[in-house]
């Protein structure tokens, strides 16, 4: 049955389609797969087997029924700890939401359980959504599928959807959702071999997601193809009345149009993404996309992004300070973890103390200090004016070009402890990616080959808003260039 758990997504639709095997038989292979594996790697930190298998032979009874299956009827996917899922444990990998069982599910979720889709369990992720290598989760970190040539030393998985990509990566589900606030979908997908799309800021409902940053989260899948990311953003994406920043426009078939080629597509390659910090190893694949494109039909063109080099600084002003906003509401009162304090006040900051973790801590503390009486025009106001020449400055660019192409990452997986004791070393992994939250823009990432480790490293692809169609039609261009990156041996059991 473990042949079950290496299909893509789109495989085991088509298999069930044929009656191949039942959803049942589908959903306990990666179940067994989970139980095998997950000690090894700690991706999923609430697997709900029962719930599973019962999804499952709901789905079975569907599939029997000519015209009654959904778009993901009977395929088992895993969730991000961050969407909200009624009843079950959702904590967004803190201890200050302990327990906290949602009675409310989360408007992309529902989506996926309206369209057929079987949830394994909840994936585990950076506290909160606020790191880059999953190593901040109250549960522990995430290790990543890959190692090094002739290494055992563990690797991280990317973050904050290290749960999300690490389980794709393995195949402990089919799909995966995930969220993305400065690089969080497309940096874990570069990281693990996996395809990761950020969409349109607004494409996806955000409510019953925990928050980090508002005006800058987005969810968006984790999948093992180009394809399989086109079938679950059709699902995920959506107008929702629940959501003020929910864009109400068409959702199009982008699975239909993912073969149609790139041919006479304008492809921006920005000079200021050329920066002192990328490895050599990054910058030689980005040349090799530049030559994929060619030979499938683009045509290239050197852009400007002028302000790209205050998109990470006036980042972690806005991230910070919308996450100490949002982080107000865990006080111990009404939900989730209480440190009974002398008073109210002490109560309050006993329960926070203990709740958060210290990256957690520390983005509040900035985010604080950012929105402070005689800072707040200094710092905040500042950022977000660069955030709108940011968005300019791609504005200008579209008059060019149709998709921008650049590194995901400046370099490929690193081992644990390598650069958590250095934030600043960890905050310059979003710097390919937090200028499209920035800018609101989709962004997706494809697996584009191997570090000279043998580790995988993946190129970015940027497009215009809402034309998250012609994004995945260029990623398709790439993939078959590329191929496919699976883990090379199955280690974790």
């Amino acid at each position: 049955m473990t042949e079950l758990t290496k299909l893509t997504l789109a495989q085991a639709r088509d298999g069930l389609k044929k009656k191949a095997f039942t959803s049942v038989e589908l959903t306990q292979a990666h179940l067994e797969a989970i139980e095998a594996g997950n000690a090894g790697l700690n991706a999923y930190v609430l697997p709900t087997p029962e719930h599973a298998l019962e999804l499952a032979k709901a789905s079975d009874k569907r599939l029997a029924k000519k015209g009654k299956a959904g778009d993901l009827e009977g395929l088992p996917l895993g969730i991000k700890d961050l969407f909200c899922t009624q009843g079950f444990r959702t904590t967004a990998c803190s201890n200050i939401l302990d327990d906290f069982k949602p009675a409310y599910e989360s408007t992309v979720t529902e989506n996926l359980w309206k369209a057929g889709a079987v949830m394994l369990g909840k994936l585990n992720n950076d506290e909160f959504a606020m790191g880059s290598s999953n190593e901040t989760s109250a549960f522990g970190p995430v290790i990543n599928p890959w190692r090094r040539q002739g290494k055992t030393d563990k690797l991280v998985p990317g973050g904050s959807s290290g749960g999300s990509s690490a389980a794709v990566a393995a195949d402990l589900c089919l799909a995966a959702t995930a969220t993305d606030t400065g690089g969080s979908i497309r940096q874990p997908a570069a990281l693990t071999g996996t395809v990761g799309i950020k969409p349109t800021y607004g494409r996806c409902s955000r409510w019953g997601i925990v928050a980090f940053a508002s005006s800058l989260d987005q969810a968006g899948p984790i999948t093992k193809t180009v394809r399989d990311a086109a079938v679950m953003l059709k699902v995920m994406a959506g107008h929702d009345h629940k959501d003020s920043t929910s864009v109400d426009a068409d959702v199009p078939d982008y699975e239909a149009t993912i073969r149609d080629g790139v041919k006479g597509l304008r492809v921006g390659v920005p000079k200021e993404y050329r920066i002192d910090g990328m490895s050599k190893e990054a910058a030689k694949l980005w040349d090799q996309g530049i030559a994929w494109m060619k030979d499938a039909g683009a045509t290239i063109h050197e852009i400007s992004l002028p302000h790209t080099k205050y998109a990470l600084p006036a980042y972690y002003i806005i991230a910070p300070a919308e996450a100490s906003s949002n982080l107000a509401r865990y006080d111990g009162v009404r939900y989730g973890m209480r440190k009974p304090g002398k008073d109210l006040i002490d109560t309050y900051e006993e329960t926070r103390a203990a709740g958060f973790g210290a990256e957690v801590k520390r983005r509040i503390l900035i985010g604080t200090y950012v929105l402070s009486a005689g800072y707040y025009d200094a710092y905040y106001l500042k950022a977000q004016k660069v955030r709108t020449l940011i968005k300019g400055d791609f504005d200008k660019a579209w008059d060019k070009v149709d998709v921008v192409l650049t590194p995901t990452t400046p370099s490929p997986a690193f081992a644990f402890g390598e650069k958590t004791g250095d934030p600043l070393q960890m905050y310059l992994e979003d710097i390919f990616t937090v200028t499209v939250n920035m800018a609101g823009l989709p962004g997706i990432s494809v697996p584009a080959g191997l570090s000279s480790e043998g580790t995988p490293l993946g190129l970015q692809l940027i497009g215009k808003p809402f034309d998250e169609a012609t994004l995945l039609r260029a990623a398709q261009s790439i993939e078959d260039a590329a191929g496919r990156f699976n883990a090379p041996d199955r280690w974790w059991g």
